[in-house]
């Protein structure tokens, strides 16, 4: 009787004990993932920080650097500060249909656009000790498939796996059927292609939060000339257009209008590196001042009431390739075309205040 009553104990505990972690909130990070720090590793580590979210992959998508470069920096980024365990899952090298050339011809008819993520040239000086003599150190354009070497936070010993993005997020879904939000903090290429290699594939996750876009542009001035292209959602406009059509439960974006109302400092770099832990010595060594333009959207999905306002939309994308090619387009409800888009909730103002907080405290952390 007494071994039967500890059994009985013993699967009890057992149960609350798989029940506590089955109430992590489950999330795919989807990123173009430049490196070291910068906005993009840092809105991940951000989430990866967190004990209330479980991470069950990160995907890569070319952006602001090339996607095989992107890798290896969340590879060493997940090494450095303490997160071995989460795999990284290449995805989408090239947009669906957008490329550098097009651009260049756009650019002829339309006016130059100054920030083009990777096709951008880059003047970077060698780190100490490199063997890559590649164009890239003399401020040439930077190949595709070209990667430091070593990166300026030295190489990763990780390796990413085999099975690219789309697949990956298309068996999650599968496996925690409206469980699985997918953070989407990069151009959407990789979500299109599960899209449209599943077409089930958005119904199946639980809500899609972007960082992308604009509405009204703001300062610096060169944005409010460029009108509402956002570099996100410019980089591969198609693939914004299936996604916003795509029947998600819920979409939220943190557009770049939103986000210039926040900023990383000196200050806060310094404070975050006085923690001494592996995420913080990451952060005081590799951050600089910006704009928090991803962690906003990562740190307002984790604790909604960082946002004090937002609206309902509907949304899409110019994909005419004429001169309003990769701009964002919306609708107030009753006003849109009726073509498939979907309701996005945008949102337009925070608490600054506990935002940085959120941003300093998880930051600070040692790894979960």
């Amino acid at each position: 009787m007494r071994r039967a009553t500890l059994c009985i104990v013993a699967v009890v505990v057992l149960a609350s004990v798989f029940a506590k972690s089955d109430t992590r909130r489950k999330v795919i990070l989807d990123q173009d993932a430049r490196g070291p720090a910068t906005t993009d590793q840092q809105s991940m580590l951000l989430v990866l920080q967190s004990p209330e979210i479980e991470t069950l992959g990160i995907t890569i998508v070319s952006g602001d650097q090339w996607r095989d470069e992107e890798v290896a920096h969340t590879l060493r980024m997940l090494e450095l500060t303490g997160h071995t365990g989460v795999k990284v899952y290449p995805g989408a090298v090239f947009p669906l249909i957008n490329s550098r050339e097009e651009i260049k011809r756009w650019e002829k008819l339309y006016g130059v656009v100054g920030y083009q993520g990777a096709w951008n040239e880059h003047k970077v000086a060698p780190a100490a000790g490199s063997t890559y003599t590649g164009a890239w150190n003399s401020g040439a354009y930077r190949g595709p498939f070209e990667v430091p070497n070593p990166l300026p936070e030295g190489n990763p010993s990780l390796k990413p796996e085999t099975e690219d993005a789309a697949h990956f997020m298309i068996r999650m879904v599968h496996q925690y059927p409206h469980e699985v939000t997918i953070y989407a903090g990069g151009p959407l290429t990789n979500l299109a292609l599960a899209i449209s290699l599943d077409p089930t594939f958005s119904e199946l996750a639980q809500e899609l939060v972007v960082m992308g876009g604009s509405i009204a542009p703001v300062v610096p001035m060169d944005w409010a000339q460029s009108n509402r292209r956002e570099f996100n959602f410019w980089w591969d406009p198609e693939a914004v257009h299936i996604v916003l059509r795509a029947p998600w439960k819920k979409i939220t974006v943190t557009t770049v209008d939103i986000s210039v109302k926040t900023r990383l400092t000196k200050a806060m770099i310094d404070q975050i590196a006085k923690a001494g832990t592996p995420a913080a010595d990451y952060i005081g060594k590799w951050a600089d001042e910006e704009f928090l333009w991803d962690e906003l959207a990562a740190a307002a999905w984790m604790h909604p009431s960082i946002i004090t306002k937002e609206e309902s939309v509907y949304m899409d994308m110019d994909i005419s390739h004429g001169a309003g090619y990769g701009n964002t387009l919306v609708w107030l409800p009753g006003n849109q075309p009726g073509l498939g888009e979907q309701i996005v909730h945008v949102q337009t103002d925070l608490d600054l205040e506990q935002f940085n907080r959120t941003v300093i405290d998880l930051l600070s952390r040692p790894p979960k």
